[in-house]
C-alpha cells in the first residue's frame, strides 16, 4: 500500500511561511533542488492544496522553456507537469487545472485510503491547510522535514496544535551543504 508522506521545508522555529506567504527564507540550492527531483520522481502523485498548486503553477509548466534555467530545475518542471496532482480546494473549477491535475473537494478518509490503494509510489502531501486536515484525519504515514537554519518569529506553522501525543520512528537524517536538514519520520 502506498504511504502518504508530508514533505514540507520548515524555519528552524516551526514556520513554512512567513506572513505575506513569504518563502524568501527557503534555501534551496542546486543540492538540494536535484535532492527534491529524486524524490519526486519516486512518487506516484502529488497532493496538494490549492495555494501550492497555485504556486507551482505559476513558475513550473513552462520553466524549462526559459534558456536560462539551470539543468536542475529544467528536469524538476518535466518531472512536476507528469506526476499526477490531486488539488484539494473548495474554489478552483475544472477549467483552472491542468499538467495531470485532478480537482478534490474535500479530505475524504475512505477516498484517501481508496487512493492509498491504487497502485504506484507513494504520495507527496504538501500545504498548510491541507497537512491540517490530514493530520486531523490520522491520514500521515511518515514526514520529510526540511528543516532551514533560519528564525522567522511568525508565520504559517506546520503544525496546528492538537491534543495527545503521535509517537514516530526517526527514518533517517541528512544535511545539506547549505545548512538544510532532512528529518525523515515515520509511524512506528
Amino acid at each position: 500500500m502506498r504511504k502518504i508522506i508530508l514533505m514540507m521545508s520548515m524555519s528552524l522555529d516551526g514556520y513554512i511561511e512567513g506572513p505575506g506567504r513569504d518563502i524568501g527564507w527557503h534555501l534551496v540550492d542546486e543540492e538540494l533542488h536535484r535532492h527534491f527531483n529524486e524524490e519526486l520522481r519516486a512518487m506516484g502523485g502529488m497532493l496538494n492544496g490549492r495555494v501550492i498548486y497555485e504556486l507551482m503553477a505559476d513558475f513550473w509548466p513552462t520553466a524549462d522553456q526559459d534558456p536560462d534555467t539551470p539543468e536542475w530545475m529544467a528536469e524538476f518542471a518535466g518531472i512536476w507537469r507528469d506526476i499526477p496532482k490531486y488539488v484539494y480546494s473548495r474554489t478552483l473549477d475544472r477549467a483552472d487545472l491542468g499538467w495531470n491535475s485532478v480537482l478534490v473537494r474535500d479530505v475524504v478518509p475512505s477516498e484517501v485510503a481508496a487512493l492509498k490503494a491504487a497502485p504506484g509510489g507513494d504520495l507527496t502531501l504538501g500545504g498548510a491547510d491541507l497537512a491540517a486536515s490530514f493530520l486531523r484525519h490520522d491520514l500521515v504515514d511518515a514526514y520529510r522535514i526540511y528543516v532551514h537554519p533560519v528564525r522567522i518569529g511568525r508565520g504559517t506553522p506546520l503544525f496546528p496544535p492538537f491534543a495527545g501525543s503521535a509517537p514516530l520512528r526517526l527514518a533517517g537524517t541528512r544535511a545539506f551543504g547549505n545548512g538544510v536538514v532532512l528529518l525523515s519520520y515515520e509511524r512506528p
